[in-house]
Protein backbone atom coordinates (compact mmCIF):
# COMPACT_ATOMS: atom_id res chain seq x y z
CA UNK A 1 0.00 0.00 0.00
CA UNK A 2 2.52 2.21 0.64
CA UNK A 3 4.36 1.78 -2.87
CA UNK A 4 1.28 1.94 -4.18
CA UNK A 5 0.19 5.45 -2.75
CA UNK A 6 4.32 6.67 -3.27
CA UNK A 7 3.46 5.69 -7.21
CA UNK A 8 0.60 8.14 -6.87
CA UNK A 9 2.43 11.20 -5.13
CA UNK A 10 4.51 10.80 -8.37
CA UNK A 11 1.95 11.71 -10.78
CA UNK A 12 1.40 15.45 -12.13
CA UNK A 13 -1.90 16.77 -13.50
CA UNK A 14 -1.69 20.01 -15.77
CA UNK A 15 -4.15 22.74 -13.45
CA UNK A 16 -7.33 23.56 -14.65
CA UNK A 17 -8.52 27.02 -15.55
CA UNK A 18 -12.12 28.23 -14.09
CA UNK A 19 -13.16 28.46 -17.86
CA UNK A 20 -12.37 24.72 -18.82
CA UNK A 21 -13.96 23.85 -15.06
CA UNK A 22 -17.58 26.05 -16.53
CA UNK A 23 -18.09 24.60 -19.70
CA UNK A 24 -19.08 20.91 -19.89
CA UNK A 25 -16.66 17.70 -20.47
CA UNK A 26 -18.86 16.76 -23.46
CA UNK A 27 -20.89 18.49 -26.37
CA UNK A 28 -22.88 17.20 -29.12
CA UNK A 29 -21.55 20.52 -31.12
CA UNK A 30 -18.99 22.84 -30.50
CA UNK A 31 -19.66 26.73 -30.92
CA UNK A 32 -17.19 29.77 -32.09
CA UNK A 33 -17.22 33.01 -31.51
CA UNK A 34 -17.29 35.17 -34.93
CA UNK A 35 -14.10 37.17 -35.74
CA UNK A 36 -14.76 40.78 -36.91
CA UNK A 37 -12.03 41.34 -39.61
CA UNK A 38 -9.96 44.15 -38.80
CA UNK A 39 -11.03 46.00 -42.55
CA UNK A 40 -14.59 46.44 -41.63
CA UNK A 41 -14.16 47.64 -38.59
CA UNK A 42 -11.83 50.87 -40.09
CA UNK A 43 -14.65 51.22 -42.65
CA UNK A 44 -17.37 52.11 -39.99
CA UNK A 45 -14.89 54.28 -38.39
CA UNK A 46 -14.49 55.96 -41.18
CA UNK A 47 -18.30 56.54 -41.94
CA UNK A 48 -18.84 57.51 -38.36
CA UNK A 49 -16.34 60.45 -38.65
CA UNK A 50 -17.40 61.53 -42.00
CA UNK A 51 -21.36 62.04 -40.83
CA UNK A 52 -19.96 63.61 -37.71
CA UNK A 53 -18.28 66.09 -40.10
CA UNK A 54 -20.77 67.08 -42.52
CA UNK A 55 -23.10 67.64 -39.15
CA UNK A 56 -20.72 70.03 -37.89
CA UNK A 57 -20.63 72.04 -41.36
CA UNK A 58 -24.28 71.93 -41.62
CA UNK A 59 -24.45 73.08 -38.16
CA UNK A 60 -21.96 75.75 -39.15
CA UNK A 61 -23.90 77.11 -42.13
CA UNK A 62 -26.72 77.44 -40.01
CA UNK A 63 -24.96 79.53 -37.63
CA UNK A 64 -23.65 81.55 -40.51
CA UNK A 65 -26.95 81.79 -42.34
CA UNK A 66 -28.99 82.96 -38.99
CA UNK A 67 -26.44 85.47 -38.31
CA UNK A 68 -27.00 87.11 -41.59
CA UNK A 69 -30.69 87.16 -41.44
CA UNK A 70 -29.92 88.80 -37.99
CA UNK A 71 -27.41 91.24 -39.03
CA UNK A 72 -27.90 91.71 -42.56
CA UNK A 73 -31.19 90.35 -44.02
CA UNK A 74 -30.81 92.23 -47.36
CA UNK A 75 -27.05 90.87 -48.41
CA UNK A 76 -27.07 89.56 -51.48
CA UNK A 77 -30.05 90.35 -52.44
CA UNK A 78 -30.49 92.52 -55.97
CA UNK A 79 -32.68 95.41 -54.68
CA UNK A 80 -32.97 96.89 -51.46
CA UNK A 81 -35.70 97.60 -49.15
CA UNK A 82 -35.90 101.27 -49.87
CA UNK A 83 -36.13 100.08 -53.64
CA UNK A 84 -39.20 97.72 -52.46
CA UNK A 85 -41.08 100.64 -50.62
CA UNK A 86 -40.42 103.14 -53.82
CA UNK A 87 -42.15 100.15 -56.10
CA UNK A 88 -44.89 99.78 -53.59
CA UNK A 89 -45.40 103.79 -54.01
CA UNK A 90 -45.44 103.67 -57.65
CA UNK A 91 -48.18 100.56 -57.94
CA UNK A 92 -51.77 102.01 -59.04
CA UNK A 93 -54.21 100.99 -56.50
CA UNK A 94 -56.89 102.76 -55.50
CA UNK A 95 -58.67 102.06 -52.05
CA UNK A 96 -60.90 104.86 -51.79
CA UNK A 97 -64.00 104.44 -50.16
CA UNK A 98 -66.48 102.98 -52.35
CA UNK A 99 -64.66 101.89 -54.89
CA UNK A 100 -65.04 98.12 -56.06
CA UNK A 101 -62.20 95.78 -56.87
CA UNK A 102 -61.97 92.34 -57.80
CA UNK A 103 -60.27 89.52 -55.27
CA UNK A 104 -59.78 86.17 -54.49
CA UNK A 105 -60.75 84.49 -51.15
CA UNK A 106 -57.78 82.95 -49.21
CA UNK A 107 -58.99 81.99 -46.15
CA UNK A 108 -61.95 81.92 -43.95
CA UNK A 109 -62.58 82.14 -40.09
CA UNK A 110 -65.82 82.44 -37.81
CA UNK A 111 -65.60 86.49 -38.30
CA UNK A 112 -65.29 86.26 -41.67
CA UNK A 113 -62.78 85.98 -44.97
CA UNK A 114 -59.34 87.36 -45.88
CA UNK A 115 -59.58 87.97 -49.43
CA UNK A 116 -56.46 89.28 -51.63
CA UNK A 117 -57.40 92.01 -53.74
CA UNK A 118 -53.44 92.59 -55.21
CA UNK A 119 -53.29 95.39 -52.80
CA UNK A 120 -50.06 96.16 -50.49
CA UNK A 121 -51.92 95.49 -47.58
CA UNK A 122 -54.74 92.52 -46.79
CA UNK A 123 -58.04 93.23 -46.96
CA UNK A 124 -60.74 91.73 -44.89
CA UNK A 125 -65.02 90.74 -45.41
CA UNK A 126 -66.81 90.83 -42.40
CA UNK A 127 -69.42 88.14 -42.03
CA UNK A 128 -71.75 91.13 -41.25
CA UNK A 129 -70.55 92.60 -44.72
CA UNK A 130 -70.85 88.91 -46.55
CA UNK A 131 -74.54 88.80 -47.45
CA UNK A 132 -77.51 90.97 -47.50
CA UNK A 133 -79.34 88.55 -45.42
CA UNK A 134 -77.98 87.90 -41.69
CA UNK A 135 -75.40 84.89 -41.86
CA UNK A 136 -73.75 83.06 -39.13
CA UNK A 137 -70.59 81.98 -41.17
CA UNK A 138 -69.65 83.16 -44.82
CA UNK A 139 -69.66 79.84 -45.85
CA UNK A 140 -73.27 79.83 -45.74
CA UNK A 141 -73.20 82.71 -48.72
CA UNK A 142 -70.60 80.42 -50.78
CA UNK A 143 -67.70 82.33 -49.96
CA UNK A 144 -64.73 79.68 -49.57
CA UNK A 145 -61.22 79.54 -50.82
CA UNK A 146 -60.71 80.26 -54.39
CA UNK A 147 -63.60 82.22 -54.99
CA UNK A 148 -63.14 85.21 -56.80
CA UNK A 149 -65.49 88.16 -56.63
CA UNK A 150 -66.14 91.60 -56.98
CA UNK A 151 -66.38 93.88 -53.69
CA UNK A 152 -66.58 97.32 -52.39
CA UNK A 153 -63.90 99.14 -49.74
CA UNK A 154 -66.36 100.55 -47.00
CA UNK A 155 -63.51 101.09 -44.51
CA UNK A 156 -59.66 100.56 -43.43
CA UNK A 157 -58.38 99.22 -40.14
CA UNK A 158 -56.53 101.84 -38.41
CA UNK A 159 -54.38 98.95 -36.34
CA UNK A 160 -52.89 97.28 -39.75
CA UNK A 161 -54.21 99.81 -42.60
CA UNK A 162 -55.70 96.38 -43.94
CA UNK A 163 -59.14 97.30 -45.81
CA UNK A 164 -62.66 96.54 -45.27
CA UNK A 165 -64.80 95.46 -47.61
CA UNK A 166 -68.26 94.59 -48.14
CA UNK A 167 -70.75 92.20 -50.65
CA UNK A 168 -73.62 93.42 -48.58
CA UNK A 169 -73.64 97.06 -50.26
CA UNK A 170 -73.19 95.67 -53.92
CA UNK A 171 -76.01 93.33 -53.57
CA UNK A 172 -78.44 96.08 -52.23
CA UNK A 173 -77.80 97.95 -55.06
CA UNK A 174 -78.75 95.08 -56.93
CA UNK A 175 -81.77 94.34 -55.15
CA UNK A 176 -83.15 98.54 -55.56
CA UNK A 177 -82.78 97.82 -59.20
CA UNK A 178 -84.10 94.74 -59.37
CA UNK A 179 -87.20 96.53 -57.46
CA UNK A 180 -87.02 99.74 -59.68
CA UNK A 181 -87.92 96.82 -62.73
CA UNK A 182 -90.38 95.21 -61.10
CA UNK A 183 -92.39 98.59 -60.26
CA UNK A 184 -91.87 99.92 -63.84
CA UNK A 185 -93.26 96.38 -65.10
CA UNK A 186 -96.14 96.46 -62.74
CA UNK A 187 -95.88 93.08 -61.17
CA UNK A 188 -97.61 91.86 -58.70
CA UNK A 189 -94.78 89.75 -56.29
CA UNK A 190 -95.22 88.21 -52.71
CA UNK A 191 -93.74 89.39 -49.37
CA UNK A 192 -93.44 88.24 -46.14
CA UNK A 193 -94.42 90.11 -42.54
CA UNK A 194 -91.38 90.31 -40.56
CA UNK A 195 -92.53 92.94 -38.64
CA UNK A 196 -95.01 95.88 -37.68
CA UNK A 197 -95.73 99.43 -35.91
CA UNK A 198 -99.05 101.46 -35.78
CA UNK A 199 -99.23 102.60 -39.17
CA UNK A 200 -98.75 99.00 -41.16
CA UNK A 201 -96.59 96.36 -41.74
CA UNK A 202 -92.73 95.24 -42.58
CA UNK A 203 -92.32 92.95 -45.29
CA UNK A 204 -89.13 91.67 -46.80
CA UNK A 205 -88.81 90.62 -50.36
CA UNK A 206 -85.49 91.07 -52.68
CA UNK A 207 -83.88 91.21 -49.72
CA UNK A 208 -85.24 94.85 -48.65
CA UNK A 209 -87.55 95.62 -46.01
CA UNK A 210 -90.50 97.69 -47.82
CA UNK A 211 -93.46 99.52 -45.70
CA UNK A 212 -97.58 98.07 -46.21
CA UNK A 213 -99.80 100.90 -44.51
CA UNK A 214 -102.76 99.37 -42.80
CA UNK A 215 -104.93 101.91 -45.75
CA UNK A 216 -102.90 99.40 -48.45
CA UNK A 217 -104.29 96.07 -47.27
CA UNK A 218 -107.39 94.36 -48.69
CA UNK A 219 -108.16 91.94 -45.79
CA UNK A 220 -109.13 93.52 -42.05
CA UNK A 221 -106.13 91.05 -40.23
CA UNK A 222 -104.58 92.63 -37.73
CA UNK A 223 -100.59 93.07 -37.71
CA UNK A 224 -100.12 90.09 -35.55
CA UNK A 225 -102.49 87.58 -37.87
CA UNK A 226 -100.19 88.87 -40.82
CA UNK A 227 -96.93 87.85 -39.32
CA UNK A 228 -94.64 85.46 -40.93
CA UNK A 229 -97.55 85.44 -43.69
CA UNK A 230 -97.21 85.81 -47.47
CA UNK A 231 -98.81 89.10 -49.13
CA UNK A 232 -99.63 89.62 -53.02
CA UNK A 233 -97.58 92.97 -53.18
CA UNK A 234 -97.30 95.92 -55.89
CA UNK A 235 -94.64 98.63 -55.46
CA UNK A 236 -96.15 102.09 -54.79
CA UNK A 237 -93.05 103.82 -54.84
CA UNK A 238 -89.30 102.75 -54.65
CA UNK A 239 -86.43 105.27 -53.52
CA UNK A 240 -83.02 104.42 -53.00
CA UNK A 241 -81.86 107.75 -52.22
CA UNK A 242 -84.22 107.91 -49.22
CA UNK A 243 -84.48 104.39 -48.92
CA UNK A 244 -88.20 104.36 -49.36
CA UNK A 245 -89.99 101.31 -50.37
CA UNK A 246 -93.77 101.31 -49.74
CA UNK A 247 -95.85 98.44 -51.43
CA UNK A 248 -99.53 98.10 -51.49
CA UNK A 249 -101.52 94.87 -50.75
CA UNK A 250 -105.00 96.03 -52.10
CA UNK A 251 -103.53 97.05 -55.62
CA UNK A 252 -102.14 93.55 -56.08
CA UNK A 253 -105.28 92.45 -54.97
CA UNK A 254 -107.25 94.08 -56.95
CA UNK A 255 -104.87 92.70 -60.11
CA UNK A 256 -105.90 89.37 -58.92
CA UNK A 257 -109.26 89.45 -58.34
CA UNK A 258 -110.03 91.14 -62.05
CA UNK A 259 -108.63 88.02 -63.51
CA UNK A 260 -111.08 85.92 -61.73
CA UNK A 261 -113.68 85.71 -64.12
CA UNK A 262 -116.88 83.78 -63.38
CA UNK A 263 -116.59 79.79 -64.73
CA UNK A 264 -112.69 80.10 -64.76
CA UNK A 265 -110.40 77.71 -63.61
CA UNK A 266 -107.36 78.23 -61.54
CA UNK A 267 -105.02 76.33 -59.53
CA UNK A 268 -105.15 76.94 -55.80
CA UNK A 269 -103.77 75.15 -52.95
CA UNK A 270 -105.27 73.69 -49.52
CA UNK A 271 -104.47 76.34 -46.66
CA UNK A 272 -107.03 74.78 -44.09
CA UNK A 273 -110.02 72.37 -43.52
CA UNK A 274 -113.23 73.46 -41.82
CA UNK A 275 -116.50 70.95 -40.98
CA UNK A 276 -118.62 72.93 -44.06
CA UNK A 277 -115.18 73.43 -46.75
CA UNK A 278 -111.78 74.18 -47.73
CA UNK A 279 -110.38 77.33 -47.87
CA UNK A 280 -108.12 77.38 -51.27
CA UNK A 281 -105.35 79.91 -52.05
CA UNK A 282 -105.77 81.37 -55.56
CA UNK A 283 -103.27 83.35 -55.91
CA UNK A 284 -103.42 85.58 -52.92
CA UNK A 285 -107.19 85.26 -52.11
CA UNK A 286 -108.53 82.47 -50.04
CA UNK A 287 -111.34 80.95 -51.62
CA UNK A 288 -114.18 78.94 -50.20
CA UNK A 289 -114.58 75.43 -51.86
CA UNK A 290 -117.94 74.01 -49.72
CA UNK A 291 -118.50 70.26 -49.01
CA UNK A 292 -121.47 70.32 -50.87
CA UNK A 293 -119.23 71.48 -53.66
CA UNK A 294 -116.16 68.85 -54.22
CA UNK A 295 -117.85 65.92 -55.66
CA UNK A 296 -121.34 64.74 -56.90
CA UNK A 297 -121.04 61.96 -55.09
CA UNK A 298 -121.56 62.59 -50.88
CA UNK A 299 -118.43 63.49 -48.65
CA UNK A 300 -119.06 62.88 -45.63
CA UNK A 301 -114.91 63.92 -44.11
CA UNK A 302 -113.34 66.51 -46.13
CA UNK A 303 -110.04 65.22 -44.75
CA UNK A 304 -110.59 61.78 -46.80
CA UNK A 305 -110.43 64.06 -50.38
CA UNK A 306 -108.33 67.07 -49.32
CA UNK A 307 -105.54 67.76 -47.00
CA UNK A 308 -103.52 71.28 -46.52
CA UNK A 309 -101.07 71.23 -49.13
CA UNK A 310 -102.88 69.73 -52.01
CA UNK A 311 -102.53 71.56 -55.30
CA UNK A 312 -106.10 71.20 -57.37
CA UNK A 313 -108.24 72.94 -60.14
CA UNK A 314 -111.32 74.56 -58.84
CA UNK A 315 -113.79 76.66 -61.09
CA UNK A 316 -115.32 79.91 -59.83
CA UNK A 317 -118.39 79.98 -59.08
CA UNK A 318 -119.25 83.93 -57.66
CA UNK A 319 -117.19 86.30 -56.76
CA UNK A 320 -118.48 88.95 -53.64
CA UNK A 321 -115.87 91.84 -54.12
CA UNK A 322 -117.42 93.99 -51.67
CA UNK A 323 -117.33 90.96 -49.09
CA UNK A 324 -113.93 89.69 -50.68
CA UNK A 325 -115.31 86.12 -51.05
CA UNK A 326 -114.93 83.69 -53.25
CA UNK A 327 -116.88 80.64 -54.17
CA UNK A 328 -115.37 77.53 -55.73
CA UNK A 329 -115.89 74.48 -56.90
CA UNK A 330 -114.49 71.10 -58.05
CA UNK A 331 -117.68 69.11 -58.50
CA UNK A 332 -118.92 71.09 -61.50
CA UNK A 333 -115.41 70.22 -63.21
CA UNK A 334 -115.89 66.02 -62.81
CA UNK A 335 -115.74 63.90 -65.91
CA UNK A 336 -117.89 61.62 -63.68
CA UNK A 337 -119.63 61.75 -60.88
CA UNK A 338 -117.09 61.16 -57.81
CA UNK A 339 -113.53 61.72 -59.66
CA UNK A 340 -113.11 63.72 -57.07
CA UNK A 341 -113.24 60.79 -54.64
CA UNK A 342 -111.64 57.94 -56.76
CA UNK A 343 -109.62 60.07 -59.27
CA UNK A 344 -108.80 63.17 -58.00
CA UNK A 345 -105.98 63.38 -61.48
CA UNK A 346 -108.13 62.92 -63.53
CA UNK A 347 -110.21 65.73 -62.58
CA UNK A 348 -106.78 67.73 -62.33
CA UNK A 349 -106.01 66.66 -65.61
CA UNK A 350 -109.78 67.16 -67.57
CA UNK A 351 -110.22 71.02 -65.56
CA UNK A 352 -110.40 72.81 -68.76
CA UNK A 353 -112.48 70.70 -71.18
CA UNK A 354 -114.80 70.24 -68.32
CA UNK A 355 -115.02 73.45 -67.64
CA UNK A 356 -115.58 74.99 -71.23
CA UNK A 357 -118.52 72.79 -71.76
CA UNK A 358 -119.58 74.27 -68.27
CA UNK A 359 -118.99 77.63 -70.20
CA UNK A 360 -121.02 76.85 -72.64
CA UNK A 361 -124.02 76.17 -70.16
CA UNK A 362 -123.80 79.41 -68.79
CA UNK A 363 -124.00 81.13 -72.26
CA UNK A 364 -127.12 79.18 -72.87
CA UNK A 365 -128.57 80.03 -69.16
CA UNK A 366 -127.32 83.66 -69.94
CA UNK A 367 -129.22 84.01 -73.15
CA UNK A 368 -132.53 82.47 -71.87
CA UNK A 369 -132.18 85.23 -69.19
CA UNK A 370 -131.36 88.08 -72.07
CA UNK A 371 -134.76 86.43 -73.70
CA UNK A 372 -136.80 87.01 -70.90
CA UNK A 373 -135.83 90.56 -70.60
CA UNK A 374 -136.80 91.04 -73.80
CA UNK A 375 -140.16 89.31 -73.59
CA UNK A 376 -140.78 92.11 -70.75
CA UNK A 377 -139.27 95.38 -72.65
CA UNK A 378 -139.60 95.00 -76.18
CA UNK A 379 -139.01 99.03 -76.41
CA UNK A 380 -135.55 97.87 -75.72
CA UNK A 381 -134.73 96.95 -79.56
CA UNK A 382 -132.61 93.34 -78.59
CA UNK A 383 -133.00 90.62 -80.90
CA UNK A 384 -131.76 87.36 -80.56
CA UNK A 385 -129.46 85.61 -82.79
CA UNK A 386 -129.01 82.28 -84.62
CA UNK A 387 -127.48 80.34 -82.09
CA UNK A 388 -129.70 82.04 -79.32
CA UNK A 389 -127.43 84.55 -77.66
CA UNK A 390 -128.55 87.84 -77.58
CA UNK A 391 -125.03 89.51 -77.46
CA UNK A 392 -122.58 90.74 -74.32
CA UNK A 393 -124.34 91.26 -71.20
CA UNK A 394 -125.06 94.86 -69.96
CA UNK A 395 -124.15 96.56 -66.55
CA UNK A 396 -127.67 95.31 -65.50
CA UNK A 397 -126.77 92.25 -65.39
CA UNK A 398 -122.72 92.00 -64.43
CA UNK A 399 -120.71 88.43 -65.11
CA UNK A 400 -119.07 89.24 -61.30
CA UNK A 401 -122.72 89.16 -59.64
CA UNK A 402 -123.66 86.36 -61.51
CA UNK A 403 -124.01 82.62 -58.64
CA UNK A 404 -123.12 79.66 -60.84
CA UNK A 405 -124.00 77.51 -58.03
CA UNK A 406 -127.34 76.47 -58.89
CA UNK A 407 -126.69 75.82 -62.77
CA UNK A 408 -126.14 72.16 -63.70
CA UNK A 409 -123.08 71.03 -64.71
CA UNK A 410 -122.84 68.87 -67.82
CA UNK A 411 -122.49 65.40 -65.90
CA UNK A 412 -126.21 66.52 -64.01
CA UNK A 413 -127.36 67.95 -67.72
CA UNK A 414 -126.56 64.06 -68.56
CA UNK A 415 -128.10 62.52 -65.42
CA UNK A 416 -131.53 64.03 -66.38
CA UNK A 417 -131.67 63.55 -69.93
CA UNK A 418 -130.70 59.52 -68.73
Amino acid sequence: MASLAQQFTGLRCAPLSSSRLSKPFFTSKQTHKPTVQPSIVAAAVAISNAQTKERAKLKQLFEEAYERCRTAPTDGVSFTLETFHTALEKYDFNSELGTKVKGTVFTTDNNGALVDITAKSSAYLPVQEACIHKLKHVEEAGIVPGLKEEFVIIGENEADDSLVLSLRNIQYELAWERCRQLQAEDVVIKGKVVGANKGGVVALLEGLRGFVPFSQISSKSTAEELLDKELPLKFVEVDEEQSRLVLSNRKAMADSQAQLGIGSVVIGTVQSLKPYGAFIDIGGINGLLHVSQISHDRVSDIATVLQPGDTLKVMILSHDRERGRVSLSTKKLEPTPGDMIRNPKLVFEKAEEMAQTFRQRIAQAEAMARADMLRFQPESGLTLSSDGILGPLTSDLPAEGLDLSDVPSAVESRSRHA
